[in-house]
């Protein structure tokens, strides 16, 4: 099975969360990612979501100097991308634990 198919609804809770936590870039959620065990999550897929959450008001982004080069755009969750989140972790919860449920339910036929 495709794992990307399966991430691709998921991410955009993932990356709320982390926005949650912490105000971040583009290519520092990546990492995050990564660290968390979505190391196949690339670039391409990532700045999409960005733009789609920023374009929803679920996160701003705002421009800041970097001591590496160019200025970087870091994300923060707006007031209704809270909410969002909230709605999204209750949902997830319950599909979680009833996909968990029958996942270990091996010798149940």
């Amino acid at each position: 099975m495709d794992t990307t198919q399966m991430l691709k609804g998921l991410l955009e809770g993932c990356i709320l969360k982390i926005i949650q936590k912490k105000t971040v870039y583009g290519y520092e959620m990546i990492t995050l990612l990564s660290e968390y065990g979505l190391n196949m999550v690339s670039e391409g897929s990532i700045y999409p979501i960005l733009l789609k959450l920023q374009k929803q008001q679920l996160i701003s982004g705002e421009m800041r100097p970097s001591s590496e080069g160019p200025q970087r755009k870091y994300y923060s969750l707006t007031p209704t991308g809270e909410i969002y989140l909230q709605q999204f972790e209750k949902q997830w919860a319950l599909i979680s634990s009833g996909v968990n449920n029958i996942m270990k339910k091996e010798n149940e036929g």
